[in-house]
């Protein structure tokens, strides 16, 4: 973990006709971090993330990523820039088995991504990068499987794996234990976690879990109705008491 900035946020605001769903929000990431943004219904987070992965304009406000303003870049530009996400609906090919999923990604981000007809063979080094990517998700035995036929916690795995063979530097997670049932989520946030740790890179995650957000996280930014309430470490937001307050109790416990 280093104090550098990678992704930062300047008084973002975001407004649906009258309702002010992000209310000039500023936030810092630093690199090699994982860093959570966590609230109540309604609280904005979700906005607050497609602002910030590009899926959305903002109304107001700017986002630099490594100093550089990426406000009104399109979500493929900043793929192009070293910014991958997931989505909270599984988004993957479900005709095309688990390999072909994962190497269309990574030649879609290489030189060979407008060289869609030459017979797959022919990207040998895209192939090799996949299978790389199928074992650090632990997709090993399943790459001829179609990607339609995974159990959901297998299919949460391959859409990592289709973000990480674009070799982003900052990896987006919108809720990746979506749908999940709980004994399939420790093992997802095993690979999460290690694959930011292990390989120096950058987390920013919406989750609605706080068990895996307190674990996982280095620094959690919690907001609510549209504005950032609190940010620190997991402790200190533990024992925060306008978080506890925001709440209304229902999360004390856990974050207790």
């Amino acid at each position: 973990m280093t104090d550098e900035i990678i992704m930062e946020a300047q008084n973002l605001s975001k407004v649906f006709g009258g309702l002010v769903a992000v209310d000039d929000v500023s936030l810092k990431v630093k690199k090699q971090t994982m860093h959570a943004i966590i609230g109540p219904n309604g609280a904005g987070k979700t906005t607050l993330f497609n602002l910030l992965s590009g899926m959305m304009p903002p109304t107001t406000g700017k986002i630099l990523y490594k100093g550089e303003d990426i406000t009104h870049l399109p979500p493929q530009r900043r793929a192009h820039k070293g910014i991958g996400r997931s989505f909270q609906i599984t988004n993957i090919f479900p005709n095309l088995n688990v390999l072909e999923n994962i190497r269309l990604s990574a030649q879609a981000l290489g030189k060979a991504n407008f060289e869609l007809m030459k017979p797959a063979d022919d990207f040998v080094v895209y192939i090799e990068e996949a299978e790389k990517v199928i074992e650090m998700v632990s997709l090993v035995g399943r790459e001829y499987m179609l990607a339609r036929n995974l159990p959901h916690g297998e299919k949460r795995k391959l859409e990592l794996g289709i973000m990480l063979a674009g070799k982003p530097e900052l990896l987006l997670f919108d809720e990746p234990t979506a749908g999940m049932s709980s004994e399939q989520v420790p093992e997802l946030i095993e690979i999460i976690n290690k694959v930011v740790r292990e390989n120096n890179r950058t987390a920013i995650l919406v989750e609605h879990r706080m068990d895996m957000v307190m674990s996982v996280s280095d620094i959690i930014t919690v907001m609510a109705q549209g504005m950032v309430l609190a940010e620190g470490s997991p402790q200190e937001i533990a024992h925060n008491k306008q978080v506890q307050s925001a709440y209304l109790g229902d999360l004390y416990g856990e974050l207790a």
